[in-house]
């Protein structure tokens, strides 16, 4: 018989073996918990949830620190990044197209057609799939690149059309709805959105703060079509008895602050932010306009260097939008007063608009490089 000798190597794997099996009944090393002094609370979804529908909304309310350390109040947003598709529109694409479902204008198999500045058209993108409908997308060409890419790597057919005002028929709001007219089995001009807010988002807020000292004080964002501030105006008001404050944040170019404030529409400028702002009450926001306490004006400036703050600070990576909503969250807290609570919307991060607002190229080219304090500028790291 021929006596085969292993390899050093061999040998050495099965010395290690036979160490592992004769330590595997010693008392197994348990580290001790980072969260020691924290109850566990599960998350809404902790539970499975059906698809990609399931899993929208639920988001959680964020401290933000630094402002609620500096203001000496509770400035709070209700982390919408966290839906599924990465914006607040996927609680407004699932109840469009759950409106158009239950009201018979669209069946299986059928066409989703919407003119929106992005975000919503994502979200309808994502429940389109999980759906099995088509989807098709118009918007202004001014959108960001990234927005439009995702579009269609999601499926959707994409028209980016020159950006022109509503009262123009080629808006991409009718180009989208005569866009619809020209198939069978296609939706447009969906109602759903404000409402999606009404039994979703503000109640979520609502019981999210109902039990904390004080309870909330204010909600503020701003708005594009509406529903978001419109529904969860409605539901905070509802919920509350009046007693919660509802103010909207404008950009400049908008003339909705303008006109809540003094009862005309001044438009002047025009801003960074996408999708938020507007040149005419929406049909959502007309419902409950009346509701609303007040409304700030939230510069450029302001919004990009909350942008650059929000991540040093906070770690938080946003867009324009919610850094707007941010700004303006901190200005109220501190014109309510010590102690206040005020809520806001993060719309969504800065991957849909990081070509644009981390180049210090294009920053300059708005003039808003220089508005960033030199230790921030360390973040401008694209071309």
């Amino acid at each position: 018989m021929v006596m085969l000798r292993a390899t050093a190597s061999a040998r050495a794997a099965f010395r290690a073996a036979n160490v592992l099996r004769s330590s595997s009944t010693a008392a197994p090393y348990n580290p001790p918990s980072p969260y020691s002094g924290v109850s566990f609370q599960p998350h809404p979804h902790s539970l499975p949830v059906d698809g990609f529908v399931g899993a929208v909304g639920n988001t959680p309310l964020i401290r933000i620190n630094s402002l609620s350390d500096e203001t000496g109040c509770e400035v709070l947003g209700k982390a919408e990044f966290m839906n599924p598709g990465g914006s607040v529109k996927d609680r407004a694409a699932l109840g469009l197209v759950k409106w158009a479902e239950n009201t018979g204008r669209i069946k299986p198999g059928g066409t989703i057609v919407e003119g929106t500045a992005g975000n919503t058209g994502i979200g309808l993108a994502h429940v389109c799939r999980a759906k099995g409908y088509k989807c098709v997308i118009y918007m202004p060409n001014t959108q960001s690149q990234e927005k439009i890419d995702l579009l269609r790597m999601l499926g959707a057919e994409v028209y980016p059309v020159p950006a022109v005002a509503f009262e123009n028929p080629e808006n991409y709001n009718h180009q989208a709805r005569r866009h619809a007219e020209r198939l069978d089995n296609a939706a447009c001009n969906f109602e759903g959105n404000r409402a999606a807010h009404i039994h979703t988002t503000g109640p979520e807020i609502y019981a999210q703060t109902e039990h904390l000292p004080g309870g909330l004080t204010a909600f503020i964002c701003a708005t594009g079509t509406g529903g978001t501030l419109a529904g969860v105006t409605r539901a905070l008001k509802d919920l509350s008895g009046g007693k919660i404050q509802c103010w909207l944040a404008d950009p400049p170019g908008s003339v909705l602050e303008s006109f809540i404030n003094r009862g005309v529409m001044e438009r002047g400028g025009g801003s960074i932010t996408e999708g938020i702002g507007q040149g005419r009450v929406t049909d959502n926001l007309a419902q409950d306009i009346k509701l609303l306490d007040g409304a700030l004006h939230i510069p450029d400036a302001d919004t990009i260097r909350m942008i650059y703050h929000l991540l040093d600070k906070d770690g938080l990576y946003v867009g324009a939008s919610t850094a707007l909503n941010v700004v303006a969250a901190k200005q109220l807290a501190v014109k309510l007063g010590k102690g206040s609570r005020v809520v806001t919307i993060l719309c969504d991060g800065a991957y849909r608009y990081q070509s644009r607002l981390f180049s210090k190229k294009w920053l300059e080219s708005k003039n808003l490089y220089q508005e960033l304090p030199e230790h921030l500028q360390k973040y401008a790291v694209l071309p």
